[in-house]
């Protein structure tokens, strides 16, 4: 098993930081590297030319390796936010069809499409689990049931921010294919922990950025588009989405066809010098540690998280294990969460986030058992 990855991180050891899922460390390497970016910005004329491409194909590269994509299918995006709104540029969804979306899903695979709605006369349909949080059956019987308007896309997070409910992809995919409708997948909470092969599941769209389990800045994001899609209008209009639109050329608009991958997508104003190569840095330590090990870490710090409340009575409630995301875990309250929980839990430098009644708790690889045992304490102590 993957050992806890602390020493790669400037955290104390009196910090348990369980808040992987709102904002990750960045690893000492990492801002090692951002500081480095910064002064290549305050010296400009030391910038090699072939400076820029060569971190962006770093990144891109980084990504698609995570989901067994090929370089060629990933853009370089700011926000799953803006992923979404170029998806939505992107497809052409018939009018009178409908979108499914989960219920208190996040904001990025759920607005836009509500803004879209009437122009576009579209149902948005909220997907609600049962009281066992299982997203994956809610979803199939959402698929499946008879309605006057047919299916068109299916937009949803793989893992549930709030509660850590787990979506089994492969599944939802099947059923939708039988129907003919999308998916658009926001992998935030998923991606550099999960394995995925778009390969296999050829999903419309995968979207995810780096602040959280990437290990990354915030601001940096990528989106997978499916070769299908590839040829359509990207949401900005940059020079590098164009075939040959140079201000070193006499001619500038040289030729202004579209290149022919995702490339197109690339999000304007690309050039973070700071934070690019702070953004590979943590997808590369990710694969380099290899996927299954950080979820086999993770997924062992959990569930001794899981077992030590059971030991302790700590009247609490959780998904089923075999429902919930591996490196998530959301804790009920019967009788409510208690107030102010999480600024109490930090007096006594323990950090978790309190999620729509739930006290959410996400380790990564810097945690350790120490951290986890530490938790059942203090949170019993409290609570109880």
């Amino acid at each position: 098993m993957l050992t806890s990855q602390r020493d790669l991180f400037d955290i104390p050891r009196d910090i348990c930081y369980l808040n992987a899922a709102a904002w990750s460390p960045l690893p000492i390497g990492a801002v090692e590297l951002g500081q480095a970016g910064a002064a290549k910005k305050a010296h400009p004329w030391e910038i090699p030319e072939d400076f820029g491409r060569q971190q962006f194909e770093r990144a891109r590269a980084a990504a698609a390796g995570l989901i067994n994509a090929e370089i060629d299918d990933i853009a370089l995006i700011s926000s799953v936010g803006y992923g979404v709104s170029t998806a939505a540029k992107v497809l052409d969804l018939p009018r009178n069809s409908r979108i499914l979306v989960l219920e208190n899903d996040h904001t990025a695979p759920v607005l836009e499409w509500l803004a879209r709605a009437e122009a576009q006369d579209l149902e948005i349909e909220t997907v609600r689990p049962g009281d066992d949080h299982d997203w994956t059956s809610a979803l199939l019987e959402a698929i499946a049931k008879r309605a006057e308007r047919p299916l068109a896309l299916v937009s949803i997070s793989s893992v549930h921010w709030s509660d850590g409910g787990l979506v089994d992809l492969d599944r939802v995919q099947e059923a939708l294919r039988a129907q003919g409708a999308g998916l658009l997948i926001d992998a935030t909470h998923a991606a550099g922990v999960l394995s995925y092969d778009v390969a296999s599941l050829d999903p419309d769209f995968m979207i995810f950025p780096t602040y959280k389990w990437l290990l990354g800045p915030y601001g940096r994001a990528f989106i997978y588009v499916a070769k299908r899609h590839q040829g359509a209008i990207p949401l900005e209009q940059t020079s590098y989405g164009r075939k040959r639109v140079q201000a070193e050329d006499e001619r500038y608009f040289t030729d202004l066809d579209y290149v022919d991958d995702a490339r197109r997508f690339d999000m304007g104003e690309r050039d973070f010098f700071v934070s690019m190569d702070v953004a590979s840095y943590g997808i590369e330590l990710l694969q380099a540690w290899g996927l299954d090990r950080v979820r086999e870490r993770l997924e062992m710090l959990t569930e001794r998280i899981a077992s030590g409340l059971a030991e302790r009575r700590v009247p609490v409630t959780m998904p089923r294990a075999d429902l919930r995301a591996p490196h998530v875990l959301g804790l009920g309250f019967p009788n409510g969460m208690p107030e102010d929980l999480a600024g109490k839990l930090a007096e006594h430098r323990v950090y978790a986030a309190p999620r729509l009644g739930r006290l959410r708790i996400s380790p990564h690889v810097y945690n350790d058992e120490t951290d986890c045992d530490r938790f059942v304490e203090v949170l019993a102590n409290v609570v109880q």
